[in-house]
């Protein structure tokens, strides 16, 4: 029978235990005696395109594993610009700093719709000191944190602003089909550091000289090797 230390710790609709992108997730080296050490609910949240996780100084109370869709992380800027630093998806974890800090450090905020597991951070820190396969996997995530930061600065903040749009592109690119699902201009542009204007000429660009095919409502089949190019340019 189910331990009921394990049911009353999972809300929503699936338990972590069979979860279908555990392999992916924050849990995925617990082991079923791991779970007994939860006694706080995980919560099944889901938010839609434009709303809020948290803000940046906001009490820090939980960390949140991406299901699916895509989340944000937002600075503001003092001249009152902003700068998108991250981008996380299915599988990365948002708010890791709640482990080290009493507040959140960024703006997160829903870029596509997504699912969410909220998980109180005392459940996160009680494992981290009572169970090794938590510890190696919050190791994972910082250094996941880390490489996605130098990626930032190397891909997208370094080169023409041209070279710059075709390396985001790519990057949001389905390797399968080519498909490539954008955002709105300005937040290309807060991700890029270039202005919402310059975005949207570059992208109207690549639909001219056929790097980009319209597909409608911001889907776009992209000529990978010809952005690959662009990408490469000074």
């Amino acid at each position: 029978m189910e331990n009921q230390a394990i049911a009353n710790a999972w809300t929503g609709i699936s338990s972590c235990e069979s979860c279908g992108i555990r392999h992916l997730a924050l849990f995925a080296d617990l082991e079923h005696d791991d779970f007994e050490l939860i006694h706080k609910p995980i919560m099944e949240v889901n938010k839609s395109t434009g709303e809020s996780l948290y803000g940046e100084g906001d009490d820090a109370t939980h960390l949140y594993t991406v299901r699916s869709g895509v989340i944000k992380l937002t600075h503001y800027l003092p001249d009152g610009g902003q700068r998108i630093v991250r981008l996380l998806r299915t599988g990365d974890v948002a708010g890791l700093e709640a482990l080290v800090n009493p507040t959140y450090e960024h703006y997160a905020t829903v870029l596509r719709d997504a699912e969410l597991c909220q998980i109180p951070r005392d459940v996160v820190e009680r494992l981290n000191k009572e169970t090794p396969r938590i510890h190696s996997q919050l190791l994972a995530r910082w250094h996941t944190a880390v490489q996605q930061a130098d990626e930032w600065l190397t891909e997208l903040s370094t080169g023409s602003s041209k070279s710059r749009v075709a390396r985001l592109v790519i990057g949001l690119s389905d390797k399968g089909d080519n498909s490539c699902h954008l955002f709105s201009r300005e937040d290309l542009g807060a991700i890029l550091g270039v202005t919402t204007e310059t975005t949207s000429r570059i992208i109207a660009e690549f639909k001219r000289d056929g790097s980009l095919k319209d597909l409608g409502k911001n889907h776009f089949r992209a000529d990978l090797p010809k952005l690959e190019t662009i990408a490469n340019e000074n």
